[in-house]
Parts: structure tokens; sequence; C-alpha cells
């Protein structure tokens, strides 16, 4: 199997993730004052969730150049 080849399947399967998905999710664990009484103060350990949003365009944009990747790759030169 051609370089070419291989790179255009990781780039399909890169891009139905993306469509799937449509963004990646990460948890943060930060130290956060939640009470500050003159010198008394309490902190708590709270979790955050992130998200970090794909354009489905990526996605289609991926599959797209993976599938002509793939066809390209598969040609027999003459």
């Amino acid at each position: 199997m051609k370089p070419v080849s291989i790179v255009g399947i990781l780039l399909i399967v890169i891009g139905i993730v993306a469509l799937a998905y449509e963004g990646i999710t990460y948890t943060t664990r930060e130290r956060e004052n939640v009470v500050k009484l003159g010198p008394l103060k309490v902190d708590a350990v709270v979790e955050k969730e992130h998200r970090v949003p794909l354009s489905p365009i990526l996605g289609v944009a991926a599959l797209a150049a993976g599938i002509v990747l793939v066809i390209v790759g598969s040609k027999r030169v003459a």
C-alpha cells in the first residue's frame, strides 16, 4: 500500500470522527476561593468542563481530502 493511500485512510477516519463527535471535551481541576472573610479563607477544588468545538466543515474537508488521496494512491502509473 502506498503512503498516499495510508494518509488518505487516516484522513477519512479523522473526518468521520470529527463529524460524529462535533467537538472535544476535557475537564480541569482548579482551586477556587469559596469564602473570603477577613483572615479566613476557604478554598475548594472545582472541576470545570471545557469544550473545543470542531466545525463540520473541518470534518467534511478531511473526509473529502482522504477520499481524493485514496483514489490518487490507487491509480497505477502506465
